[in-house]
């Protein structure tokens, strides 16, 4: 393919009151006191000292008992708060759901194809059958990762085992992986159909880089969410945003000059009357090396991903996982809110 060849490459208290039994009393007292008297004595001096020290002791102990009383207030309060946020959380995925079921079935319907502007392959006739099945595929994918989304925020509120928390990182490193596999597939069906981001909402086509999410933007967007970091993921995660970017470099590069050599390729001898059918098939040569560039682009999103997960702790890569399932829920919400945002008439 040339020059546009696509770039090849996460004391208790110790008083025992012993009641006086060294007292200094000499026999003739002895004699005249009364031996229950005495006794009564014993009995109220042995009955009002561990009142006193009882009283003492019980201090702490209030002191304690209010400590425990106020976190239990506090623990009570945060777990409020978070059950509202995550009640917050599933409204909004509901509504997400929904909307997305409600333009599931406009697109069935055909409401959307004459407002797409390369709608072929919804035409009578004209269904690109790979296309088809990617859309319900990734349909299914969207649904799944909400399950694994719900799933890691459980686990790591319930502060389970790294061992069981290591088989849902894995899940969710596959499940990402199955979203590669299905896109390569897409590709060879239609090309321009992925790139151009139309299985896709709206606000995640804005951040769109050759069919998909540009992995060094990426790296930002999880940083602040695994912190703190060790020096040394430090730099391992530096050098790998690094390395990213310059084949992210490399690849948008390549993208350019198949445009500069695709469109040199069309216009030429477009006035003297060239062979047509010649700089078609030229034209057509040269588009086949698109389809690589996706599935090299693919191929550095799912190389940043498992980098990532081996610099990372596996309760770090948990959270790094969440973050990423939020972050893509978030755009997809965000796209539905902008699509049924109030509008003046025109």
């Amino acid at each position: 393919m040339g020059i546009y060849e696509p770039f090849h490459q996460i004391s208790s208290w110790g008083d025992t009151f012993r009641g006086n039994d060294n007292l200094n009393i000499g026999p003739s007292t002895i004699m005249q006191v009364d031996d229950g008297l005495n006794k009564g004595e014993y009995v109220s001096q042995e009955s009002m000292e561990p009142s006193r020290s009882d009283q003492e002791a019980n201090r702490p102990a209030d002191k304690v008992q209010r400590r425990l009383a106020q976190n239990r207030e506090a623990a009570r309060k945060s777990r409020m708060r978070k059950k509202a946020y995550v009640q917050q959380l599933e409204s909004s995925r509901v509504k997400l759901v929904q909307l997305e079921q409600e333009l599931e079935r406009a697109r069935q319907q055909g409401l959307f194809v004459g407002s797409v502007p390369d709608a072929t392959h919804l035409l009578p006739g004209n269904i690109n059958s790979g296309i088809t099945t990617f859309e319900i595929e990734y349909g299914h994918w969207v649904e799944e990762q909400h399950k694994h989304v719900s799933e890691l925020r459980n686990a790591l509120q319930a502060h389970i085992t790294d061992i069981e928390l290591r088989i849902l990182v894995e899940n969710g490193l596959n499940h990402y992986n199955n979203l590669f596999r299905m896109k390569a597939d897409a590709a060879k069906a239609d090309v321009f159909y992925l790139i151009s981001g139309k299985w896709r909402t709206s606000v995640e086509r804005f951040f769109q880089w050759i069919g998909g999410f540009r992995p060094s933007e990426l790296l930002n967007v999880l940083m602040s969410q695994l912190e703190p970091l060790t020096d040394q993921q430090m730099v391992d995660v530096c050098n790998l945003r690094q390395s990213s970017q310059q084949a992210e470099d490399a690849l948008s590069q390549g993208i350019d000059k198949l445009q500069q050599t695709l469109a040199h390729s069309i216009a030429a001898d477009i006035t003297s009357g060239g062979s047509y059918r010649a700089q078609m098939a030229a034209a057509i040569e040269k588009l086949e090396a698109l389809e690589g560039f996706v599935n090299q682009a693919d191929h550095l999103r799912q190389q940043t991903l498992q980098q990532m997960s081996r610099i990372l702790t596996t309760r770090q890569a948990a959270r790094g996982l969440l973050a990423l399932g939020e972050y893509f829920h978030r755009l997809r919400a965000l796209s539905s809110l902008w699509a049924a945002r109030p509008r003046e008439p025109a």
